[in-house]
């Protein structure tokens, strides 16, 4: 049984590369980076880690909690605790 993404050899079906081209493309532009359909060897290793990194934030978007308690030590002071996550997919 195979899903829409893959097939049975676990390679990529054109909609799914067409897709993550597109979402590649977005990623760039909202970075401010001027990414090419094809070839983007001008691309420093910083712009081309800072898409990744983008793309990879919005499918695994990070949950961050503050809360502040009362220190079990002392009465009148407070801890803030800050809690940070995120889901893996």
């Amino acid at each position: 049984m195979s899903n829409n993404n893959s097939n049975n050899n676990g390679e990529m079906t054109q909609k799914g590369r067409e897709t993550l081209e597109r979402f590649k493309m977005e990623s760039a532009n909202e970075l401010g980076i001027d990414l090419k359909k094809g070839y983007n060897g001008d691309l420093t290793s910083r712009e081309a880690g800072s898409i990744g990194g983008n793309m990879v934030n919005m499918m695994c978007p990070e949950q961050q909690w503050k809360f502040t308690r009362n220190s079990m030590r002392s009465i009148e002071h407070k801890i803030e605790l800050t809690y940070l996550m995120q889901v893996g997919i």
